[in-house]
């Protein structure tokens, strides 16, 4: 069997997509039209701007699903599942079928605007702990307004709060034997529940779009299962402010019996991640 895994911000680098572009200029030139500038060109910049969230998630998107359409000509193998990481979860619906280019790149384009206006939020990596030493941490240090954000692998979690909060609470994670402390370079505390007001302006905007149920098992971010195809809008507005549980979708895949992992897009940071859930 054989699972797709797309990844999620933080994997983007430039010159991403590389020659993709040029092969499959029908695509690119839809999601150029629906973003108001040249996808191509924003995936060769050299400034920051590929790092701002507005832009990184359409052209994740972009050079995720490129990346799905040269496999499936190249490979021509049977698909069992798929699953993204945080907005690579869109990649994972389209390849599924469950929402066709045009609508990922305007889903996308919606959540990168919404995400990228959210100001005074922090996250963190928490190297070296496992989940309950994390919780333990933030129960005892007096750091509530911190929640869970990431699991993304057993001994590397995510935390996401107010900038204050997350800047304030390394010592006490290093303090309490956590190898490393990494800031990430986020503008919100995404997947927390500081999120939970621009998911519901989300969610609004989700409303008149239509899904198509899926050709096969998506994995979800908010529930580590297979989607549930009516509820797909409202897994899509719950997952801004509920935790990424990677360990658990992979660990659940490979529940399903012997799996080959593909991941497609952008970098191979969940390919790392593959090798130390295991």
């Amino acid at each position: 069997m054989t699972t797709l895994l797309f990844p999620g911000q933080g994997s983007q680098e430039p010159g991403m997509g590389g020659g993709l572009f040029d092969r499959f200029p029908k695509l690119v030139a839809q999601a150029d039209e629906i973003l108001g500038y040249s996808v191509k060109a924003l995936c060769n910049d050299e400034t920051d701007q590929l790092n701002q969230t507005l832009y990184t998630q359409p052209a994740l998107f972009v050079v995720s699903c490129l990346s799905f359409e040269a496999w499936q000509e190249d490979s021509g193998l049977e698909i069992s599942f798929a699953a993204g990481h945080s907005v690579g979860e869109y990649a994972a619906l389209y390849a599924a079928g469950v929402i066709d280019f045009a609508t990922g790149v305007q889903l996308v384009q919606k959540r990168g605007e919404i995400m990228q206006c959210q100001k005074g939020g922090g996250m963190a990596a928490v190297i070296g702990l496992q989940l309950s030493e994390v919780k333990q941490v933030l129960e005892s240090s007096k750091f509530s307004g911190i929640d869970i954000a990431n699991l993304n692998s057993p001994e590397q979690i995510i935390v996401s709060g107010l900038q204050s909060d997350i800047q304030n609470a390394e010592k006490s994670f290093l303090d309490n034997g956590a190898k490393r402390y990494i800031p990430l370079k986020v503008s919100g505390a995404f997947h927390s529940s500081y999120m939970k007001q621009p998911a519901e302006e989300f969610g609004a905007f989700l409303e008149d779009y239509k899904f198509t149920a899926p050709k096969f098992p998506v994995i979800s971010n908010l529930e580590a299962k297979p989607y549930e195809f009516s509820r797909t809008g409202e897994i899509l507005k719950q997952q801004i402010y509920s935790p990424v549980r990677w360990v658990e979708t992979i660990q659940y895949l490979r529940m399903q019996g012997e799996m080959e992992f593909t991941e497609l897009g952008s970098g191979r940071v969940l390919t790392g991640l593959l090798r130390r859930i295991r």
